[in-house]
This record gives C-alpha cells, sequence and structure tokens, in this order.
C-alpha cells in the first residue's frame, strides 16, 4: 500500500512512540495526490494508526511524504471526471470525513511538511494539531482558485483560524490569481502556517525531535487570537479588490473562496464543512472548473514536452552572444547568464549602450543575490562571465548567437550580413524579432539553415512563453538546439510556422483593433475598457497598450494591416495617442482624465456601442482569426493557441486559454460553424 505506517520510537529516553504515516504514490516519479484512491489509501493508513492509538502503543500520530513531495492536492484527473454536482459534493464529503480524522485521533498529530503542499495537501497539514517544514520547500499553496474550484477540505476554515484571515485571503485567493504563486518553507513559517522550520539534511529527526519536546511542554506553541470582526472584514474587502482587478468579476471561484473565509469566522466547523461541500458542487461541474484543468493540463504537459521540438540532437551551447544592448536586449542577457549560466557576450553600436546593458546585467546578478535565488560564489561568476563590446567580432566563438535590435527588417537585415561571417560556421543565429518575417530576415543569409525565430514575451523574466519560428530553411539541428536552450532558460517553447504576428502578437492585435475599433465610433473609453472583463485578462485593454508601449502596438498594427488589410487596419486614434507621447490613459484605479475621455487626444465618432456589443464583436474577431491561423497551419492545433495565450498573454486558465471560451460563449460556432473542441480533454484520459 503507498501509503504505509511504521510506529518509529521517539528520539528521546522514555518518549513513547510514534505512528509515523508516509504518503507515498509507490511511483518515484509521481507525487501522491489524494483522490478516491488516495483519499482511501489514507483511511486505510489512519485506521491502522488509529489501532495503535488505541491499544496504548503511541503517544502521537505524524505524517510526512516522499520524494521531497509531502501531497501535490487534489487528483485532477479524478476531479476533472466529475459527472455530476452530487458526485463532486460526495468528493467534498469523503475529503473532510478523511483529512479531519487528523483532529479526532485522541492524541496529537503532527504534519512533517518535507516538500510540495497544494490543496488538499497543505489542508491535510492544516488539519494536524503541529506543524513542522523544510526550509527547501518551495510549494506550500492553495491554488483552487487558479483553477475554478475553493479549498473544499477545510483551508476556509482552517488556514484563517491558524494564520489569521489576511493570510488566508493571501494565499487562498490573491496568491492563486497570481499564476499560482506559491509560498516556500520559510515564507510559511512568518506566515504562521506552520511551527517550526528545519534545514532538509536531518529534517525528520529534527522534527520528532521538536514533537519530544512539545510532547513534554518544553516547548509551547503559542496560537493567536481569533481576529475581530474589523480586521476580518478588512481581510475580506481586500480580497474582493484583488479579485476584482484580477478576474473582474468573470470567474466565480474566488468569490466563492471569498464567501467561504467570511463565514469561517462565525460558522461552527461542521457547518462550515457542509458549505464548503456545496460549493464544491456548483464548480465541481462548471465550464470554467473544465477549462481551467484542460489548461492547466496543457501548460504542465508542455512545459515538459514542448510542441514540435524535432529528434536531432541540439548543439551545445557554452556561450551565448547577443546583438542589441537595450532594455530587451539586456533582460535576455541577464536570463542567458542567470539559466545557462555560461559566457554572455552583448554587442551594441555605441561604447555607452553596451555599458549600460553590461550594468544593467550585473545589477541583475546582484539582485538575484539578494534575494537569495544564488549564492555568494555564483554571483561571482556570472559578474565576471558578462562582457560587452562595440564590434561583433567579439561574438567569434559563440555557440547561439541572438539578435534583439531595433524592429525593422532592414536593420536586422544589416546585422545579419554583417554577422554571418563573424560567427563559426556552426552557431545558431535566432531572432527575437517579434511580428516580421523572419525568411525575409534570412534571405540576406548564405547558409539560412542556421536561423531560426526565438521570440520571448515583455517581461522576459516572468512571461514563460517563447514561439520558435521555423522557416523553410532552418534544420532539425538548429531547430532542436533552440528549443533544448529555451528548456534550459525554463521557458515553454512552442513551434510556430514563420507568418506575420505569429500567434500571440497576431491574435492580440486583432482583438485591439477591436477595441480600437469601439473606440473610434464614439464608445466611451471607460465602457470600451471594462468591455473585456468577461475576458477575465490580467490588464484591462489600454492598460496593457501602456504597458507594451502604444509605439509597438503601432508598429505591430502597421505590420498586420500591411499583410491583411481586410481584418487589420491602423486607427488615427492610436496614431495620435503615440504622436500625444503615448501618455497612460488609465490606472488599475481608473481613469487618468476627469472625464475617462481621454480630454480630448482621440477624434471619435457618434455611434457608440454597447459593453456588450463590443464584447460579442471581439468575440467573434478572436474565433475567426484563430480559425485562421489553424487553417494556415501557423501551429498544429487549438491546444497550441491556448498555451500560447496563457502563457505568452496571460490568459486565464478559466477560459482555458481562448478556444474553450469561444466554443462556450458560441462565438466559434456564429463565426466559423464548428467548434474548436469536440469536448474539452481536461485531462489525460478524462
Amino acid at each position: 500500500m503507498p501509503v504505509h505506517v511504521r510506529v518509529v520510537d521517539l528520539p528521546a529516553r522514555g518518549a513513547g512512540r510514534l505512528a509515523l504515516l508516509t504518503l507515498d504514490s509507490g511511483n518515484s516519479r509521481k507525487p501522491f495526490v489524494l483522490g478516491p484512491d488516495g483519499l482511501g489509501e489514507l483511511a486505510a493508513a489512519l485506521d491502522a494508526a488509529e489501532r495503535h492509538v488505541a491499544a496504548g502503543e503511541v503517544v502521537a500520530v505524524g505524517v510526512t511524504g516522499a520524494n521531497h513531495v509531502f501531497c501535490a492536492g487534489a487528483d485532477l484527473k479524478s476531479v476533472a471526471r466529475t459527472p455530476s454536482r452530487e458526485h463532486a459534493v460526495a468528493l467534498g464529503e469523503l475529503g473532510h470525513r478523511v483529512l479531519e480524522r487528523f483532529a479526532t485521533l485522541g492524541v496529537p498529530t503532527f504534519a512533517y511538511v518535507n516538500g510540495l503542499a497544494l490543496g488538499g495537501g497543505l489542508e491535510t497539514a492544516l488539519h494536524c494539531t503541529y506543524r513542522t517544514v523544510s526550509t527547501s520547500v518551495r510549494g506550500l499553496g492553495l491554488p483552487e482558485a487558479h483553477l475554478g474550484l475553493v479549498p473544499g477540505w477545510g483551508g476556509t476554515y482552517l488556514l484563517p483560524r491558524i494564520a489569521g484571515p489576511r493570510t488566508a485571503v493571501t494565499i487562498a485567493v490573491e496568491n492563486a490569481l497570481a499564476n499560482n504563486r506559491t509560498l516556500t518553507g520559510p515564507q510559511a513559517l512568518a506566515a504562521g502556517i506552520v511551527d517550526v522550520a528545519f534545514e532538509p539534511a536531518d529534517f525528520l529527526l529534527q522534527s520528532l525531535r521538536w514533537s519530544v519536546s512539545v510532547l513534554r511542554r518544553e516547548t509551547v506553541v503559542d496560537r493567536p487570537e481569533p481576529a475581530d470582526a474589523a480586521t476580518w472584514e478588512a481581510a475580506i474587502a481586500h480580497g474582493r479588490a484583488v479579485a476584482d482587478t484580477r478576474v473582474h468579476g468573470a470567474a466565480p471561484a474566488p468569490y466563492r473562496t471569498l464567501e467561504l473565509l467570511a463565514a469561517a469566522r462565525t460558522a461552527d466547523r461542521d457547518e462550515h464543512f457542509r458549505a464548503e461541500e456545496q460549493a464544491l458542487g456548483d464548480l465541481g461541474v462548471s465550464g470554467e472548473l473544465q477549462a481551467g484543468l484542460y489548461a492547466f493540463d496543457l501548460v504542465q504537459r508542455y512545459a515538459r514536452t514542448p510542441a514540435g521540438a524535432p529528434e536531432a540532437a541540439p548543439r551545445a551551447v557554452t556561450s551565448v552572444g547577443i546583438v542589441g544592448a537595450g532594455l530587451m536586449a539586456s533582460q535576455l542577457a541577464l536570463l542567458f547568464l542567470h539559466r545557462l549560466q555560461v559566457p554572455v557576450v552583448l554587442t551594441d553600436v555605441s561604447a555607452e549602450r553596451v555599458e549600460r546593458g553590461v550594468e544593467f546585467v550585473r545589477q541583475g546578478v546582484r539582485d538575484l543575490l539578494t534575494k537569495g535565488r544564488i549564492t555568494s560564489d555564483t554571483a561571482n561568476r556570472l559578474t565576471a562571465s558578462v562582457s560587452g563590446s562595440v564590434g561583433k567580432s567579439a561574438l567569434a566563438e559563440a555557440d547561439f548567437v541572438l539578435e534583439a535590435v531595433f524592429e525593422e527588417l532592414s536593420v536586422k537585415q544589416d546585422v545579419l550580413r554583417e554577422l554571418e561571417p563573424l560567427v563559426r560556421e556552426d552557431a545558431v543565429l535566432a531572432t527575437n524579432t517579434s511580428s516580421l518575417s523572419v525568411t525575409e530576415m534570412a534571405s540576406v543569409l548564405k547558409n539560412p539553415e542556421r536561423f531560426v525565430g526565438f521570440h520571448f514575451f515583455n517581461p522576459v523574466a516572468v512571461l514563460p512563453l517563447v514561439e520558435v519560428v521555423r522557416t523553410g530553411d532552418t534544420d532539425d539541428v538548429t531547430l532542436a538546439t533552440a528549443f533544448a536552450v529555451g528548456k534550459q532558460l525554463k521557458k515553454t517553447c512552442v513551434l510556430v510556422r514563420d507568418a506575420p504576428g505569429f500567434v500571440v502578437n497576431r491574435i492580440s492585435t486583432r482583438m485591439f483593433d477591436e477595441v480600437l475599433r469601439a473606440l473610434d465610433a464614439g464608445t466611451p473609453l471607460l465602457d470600451v475598457e471594462h468591455s473585456l472583463d468577461p475576458l477575465g485578462l490580467p490588464m484591462t485593454p489600454f492598460r496593457l497598450a501602456h504597458f507594451v508601449g502604444p509605439a509597438v502596438m503601432l508598429h505591430v498594427h502597421e505590420t498586420l494591416a500591411a499583410v491583411f488589410p481586410d481584418r487589420y487596419r491602423v486607427s488615427q486614434n492610436l496614431r495620435r495617442w503615440v504622436a500625444a507621447g503615448g501618455p497612460e490613459l488609465v490606472t488599475a484605479k481608473g481613469p487618468v482624465s476627469a472625464t475617462g475621455a481621454a480630454d480630448g487626444l482621440f477624434e471619435v465618432g457618434t455611434t457608440p456601442l454597447g459593453r456588450d456589443e463590443v464584447l460579442h464583436r471581439v468575440q467573434d474577431a478572436l474565433a475567426d482569426e484563430v480559425r485562421r491561423v489553424l487553417d494556415e497551419g501557423v501551429v498544429a492545433s487549438p491546444e497550441d493557441v491556448d498555451v500560447c495565450l496563457v502563457l505568452g498573454t496571460g490568459h486565464p486558465l478559466f477560459t482555458g486559454g481562448i478556444t474553450p471560451y469561444l466554443d462556450r460563449v458560441g462565438a466559434s460556432e456564429r463565426v466559423t460553424g464548428r467548434l474548436f473542441h469536440d469536448r474539452i480533454p481536461s485531462t489525460p484520459g478524462a
């Protein structure tokens, strides 16, 4: 049985014995998860522990994990297969019935959190009397709202009572909606979620020794006083503000989580657990959850096995050259230096720009050291490994050379003409272009087979997508090297065919073009801005455009309008915005101008659209463009599109990326006469 029980002697004379449950999947490559099978195995182990308690053989019960994982949470395959609301409620009841036994065994219980503890895994620990954690743990959290669920096995009741309502809101809502941000062991200790932290080398032994001191009352664990009503209400209000900012009311899960957290202040335990079960029933068969599970699984699978990677052996990359030393190029240099830990050389046209770029990278290394992400020895080595030059001959020995200069075809072609004879014949040449033709760039090369598009997204350190662009000449070894480098950079690569705007920029620009059309027609700025709230995007349209840069947006619009004039155009209001210096129009708190009308910056028509009509037009435009991208073979499948939008622009999981959402709201059939999916395969085999 994967969950096994053994009775161990506590490490002190006369301290007695402890029944230790180990959560083990029986497969070192798969973490232990809690579905009907896992909960059944845990229940059987608890039966055995209870027999030891009843026989007077043990003074406490402990639970830990295996293979550096405590418990990875719910079994998403079983969740995805939930056939009805009744089954979802029953799974909630089963989870409560099993996990709450840690609080009713009649002896103190200890959770020894040795590794990843997500969702039901963290809830398992919360049900115990005491909790220790390894300082090496990097994945504690309640990600349910990120997927479309609520923490449904006691989390919304126990966590606010153990660590306070504000911490509970942070973990279950704020972190969940921040792309499932998790806590480290030390952070969990500081937040009051666990009682003590120990180093990983002898974590279990130290945890057992600490347990002895608790059992002997030599160590007293202080619990905070219950929060008062005002503190609780302030925490919930903060959570609602976060949810409104992140999902704009488009997804029910974070709001349902907040309702449960609010109710936990006055509800009794059994009453609250029943409320969690009802929430699981309501959300367990929702379209948002199915889309969320589908997208979550896609992201995980593509991270392991990138779409389109060839079988050819990649070239070794032991040094990197970056052509350009501006902000984007400097970010890329820091990323390559940190992840590959090989020498990186930046080149640019002026010594001042080169010096500024190199200093940006070195400051980034110092920041990594301050955050504890690298050691001082590593920091010294990385600082010594970055250099700059105004001459491209400094790139002569680089294995991988990435061009990241101004986004103009003639400029990039000039760079490549100059670069090719200077670098080794077996060096891979790559471009970070966001919308220009990689094939046209390669036309100036004598050996275009070693050239590949390698498109990152800004901010480089945050967004995990790289669009790997293959031309008709790119050979398999070059392509394999690009995929291998992307994986070393901890990015997810998706193979795309060379086409204007590739995937992310093409689809996103079509969406923003519809937004601009609504503005041009006379729709008030704030109505336009909030018309897309049901998409749950991390930023509203004009906030995102300001973040990306209006001039960049204009360039991409011009590029696509030149190729697809029937669908794309260049709004004169976008030109006016750029000409005015791209002033910020809308912040997270609302419009910059008093009227929300950009104070005369734009010239608009007299036929405004309603918010619903704007949304409807955007949905139809997205369905049309996604279908065209697929029909043209820019990517191989709707799944490729969804991964690109989730990882490249932050489209939320509860939309599935985009294609399940377009199916669900009817846009796919309205525009193309067919769905993108016969069904949403949330997890393999579901």
